[in-house]
């Protein structure tokens, strides 16, 4: 065996305590169940295509998928997954795809097909360990026979936690060499492949029917090694010829600088979008008001976030990251919805085996409502927001299949399970507390990489936990025409008198509350559920700090009869094919910076979980049908009811410069001007 570091050696020996006791499930910390001004406004820049046929001035809605893992993430590959990206793309376009377990001949044993293909899809592989994969694959590299690679080869799931606990310190593995190098070069070539895979699945014929962005991961962690991860999604084919992963910028800040350095300031035409996703899973580090150094953000701090970070991902295969729920002091309900039972990975491992240690999820542990509350507060300080984030859902998929979100034949994503071995397993087939994630809505006027693109950097998005539902929504004064929802011109209405989600409302100094107009559609594919109601949410931040939340019903039934039969998975109840509704802010405060974002519900269905418990025929009143697998069908912790939902984008409101004169320090100009960190 070579010589390696001394620390790599305490490493690997804490791993392999993971397989005989107790200490070992710290080690599972890493896993990764795994106005500003825009730059770029060209439509097409760095686009060449045909024009699209079906273009839509008013903007059509497109669907798809931006978190994506394929064979080259390592807890995929560990976990059995063979998908390329190139497959992951052919599924999302229509086509079936093998999924593991897998025969000896290589034949899968289970095999996925969409009911809908998407409209776009984006594979992002975890950067941090494309080349150790690759080397431990290819027996002409020198260190294919390191024991590390042994260990990957052999011990698939011991690879697991011994590789991604070094890339989640920012370390490489002693086979990479002294600066890392061997891994970094060993790294172009699946780096290379994902962005080819992109590039053949992208149609520039003009029927624009499907889009693909090269992008990646990076799975970054705190120093507690909670949940950092970003996804970092790029407009066209001009990206870093290696990405930037955890282990080259081993920090938020030090990842924003290297993509300004060498994407979007290289002059290249570089363009990139970072979004991160399951804050729910960061303790609260995500969205930190501290730079590097422990001292207060800057202006220009905040402004170079806001400017790359337009994005945050609402929910996902683990868990829905919009708002805290705590039974006893938080007053809607609804924000129970996929909530995680712990605020880190760490907590969900330790609580397998010492519940009473496992931490839960907290208020201030990265919950949306709070960090866009956060960055009201911050802009009142700085006279910026760094935090003024449009919303959209994914899958976070490690089996390779984009959008495979439907509640109905849910296979399991992986990520942060255990690997499947040679047959198909009995029982469910992932952990009880995740789902099968949700989509990415994007409001464009074309299925073009430049057009949705643009699009998101404006946070004209939306995100669902999985139906197709058409959501739009806009804000302005009181020139919204009160019968706006009777009018065949809804959309031209909204854009002339408003803005659409995502935008800033400019009210004039002498105009009255803010109107807002939301109307939905449901999914008439899939299940078909009606939709219940639609809520506006409002959060704000007065000029002496007070911060407040309210929720309004504007549409549907607030006291809705629907539900589901749980023996049966029938529904019941009347609903709505589609709402709209009107409503005026009858609390508004002109001095007082606010967000206003739309929610919209399906009536009750079956989740996942309990469909499979249904069709596995298991009463849980007889302890004889509750079959080896099946144990958790009777948790007190399951879930057998899901109510599916989309979220809009925000609308941010704040007061003008003469009414914010009073709030806003002297000299908020200086880019120097710091923000106090709130504990």
């Amino acid at each position: 065996m070579p010589i390696f570091a001394s620390l790599e050696i305490a490493v690997f020996m804490r791993v392999c305590l993971l397989l005989v006791g107790v200490f070992g499930v710290v080690l599972a910390q890493a896993e990764d169940s795994s106005s500003v001004k825009i730059s770029g406004s060209d439509l097409n820049r760095g686009e060449v295509r045909q024009p699209c046929l079906n273009r839509d001035p008013q903007r059509q809605v497109f669907f798809g998928d931006t978190h994506v893992h394929t064979k080259y993430s390592l807890d995929a590959g560990t976990q059995g997954t063979r998908t390329s990206p190139a497959d992951a793309y052919r599924f999302a376009r229509g086509a079936e795809i093998g999924v593991q377990p897998w025969t000896a001949d290589g034949k899968a044993l289970r095999h996925l097909r969409l009911d809908r293909p998407l409209d776009f899809a984006v594979v992002t592989d975890h950067a941090e360990l494309f080349g150790e994969v690759e080397i431990c694959q290819v027996p002409s590299f020198e260190a294919y026979s390191s024991w590390q690679c042994k260990i990957y080869r052999e011990a698939p799931r011991l690879a697991f936690f011994l590789f991604n606990t070094q890339s989640s310190r920012g370390k490489r593995l002693g086979m990479c060499g002294a600066n890392g190098d061997l891994c970094r070069d060993a790294g172009l070539r699946p780096w290379q492949e994902i962005q080819q895979a992109a590039e053949d699945a992208y149609d520039r014929s003009e029927n624009c029917e499907f889009t693909s962005f090269v992008a990646y991961e990076w799975t970054g962690a705190s120093a507690n090694l909670a949940n950092l991860h970003r996804n970092i999604l790029f407009k066209n084919k001009q990206v870093p010829a290696l990405p930037l992963s955890f282990v080259d910028t081993p920090s938020a800040p030090l990842l924003w600088d290297a993509l300004d350095r060498e994407c979007v300031n290289a002059g290249t035409g570089c363009e990139v979008l970072v979004i991160p996703h399951n804050s729910n899973l960061s303790d609260g580090y995500m969205f930190s008001l501290a730079r590097d150094d422990g001292k207060p953000i800057t202006v220009a701090d905040a402004k170079q976030r806001a400017r790359l970070e337009r994005l945050v991902e609402v929910m996902q295969h683990k868990g829905s990251s919009e708002c805290y729920y705590d039974p006893l002091n938080s007053a809607d309900e609804l924000c129970a919805f996929e909530q995680l039972p712990y605020s880190s990975f760490s907590d969900k491992f330790i609580g397998k085996i010492l519940p009473f240690v496992s931490k839960a999820p907290q208020p201030n542990g990265g919950f949306i409502r709070e960090v866009l509350r956060d960055g009201l507060e911050q802009e009142q300080r700085l006279g910026v927001n760094p935090f003024k984030l449009g919303f959209i859902a994914s899958s976070d998929t490690h089996i390779g299949a984009p959008g495979a979100v439907a509640e109905k034949g849910f296979l399991g994503h992986g990520g942060a399970g255990v690997p499947v071995g040679d047959t198909v397993p009995e029982g469910l087939p992932d952990d009880l507390e995740f789902n099968p994630g949700g989509l990415a809505a994007v409001w464009a006027e074309e299925n073009s990489r430049s057009s949705l693109f643009e699009a998101m950097q404006r946070r004209e998005t939306y995100g669902t936990s999985g139906p197709r539902i058409s959501l739009r929504f806009f804000g302005g004064d009181a020139s919204l025409p009160e019968d706006i929802c009777e009018r065949s011109d809804y959309v031209a209405q909204g854009y002339d008198h408003g803005v659409a989600m995502g935008g800033d409302l400019l009210l004039d100094e002498d105009a009255e509350a803010p109107v807002f107009t939301v109307f939905a559609k449901m999914d008439a594919g899939r299940t078909g559920t009606p939709l219940q109601r639609i809520q506006i949410i409002k959060g704000s931040v007065g000029k002496e700090g007070q911060r407040d939340e309210v929720v309004i019903d504007i549409a549907g039934d607030t006291d809705s009869s629907a539900g589901v039969d749980l023996q049966s998975c029938e529904t019941q109840g009347s609903g709505h094919p589609q709402l709209c509704g009107r409503w005026q802010d009858p609390q508004f405060d002109p001095t007082e910076n606010a967000y206003y974002y739309a929610r919209v519900l399906e009536n009750p269905t079956c989740r996942w979980s309990q469909q499979i418990c249904i069709a596995a025929k298991i009463d849980c009143e007889n302890p004889d049908t509750i079959k080896p697998g099946y144990e958790q069908c009777c948790s007190a912790a399951h879930r057998p009811v899901i109510q599916e939902r989309a979220w809009s984008s925000p609308i941010w409101y704040s007061p003008s410069e003469d009414m914010s004169e009073e709030v806003t320090k002297a000299g908020v100009k200086n880019e120097n001007v710091t923000a106090e960190v709130q504990p």
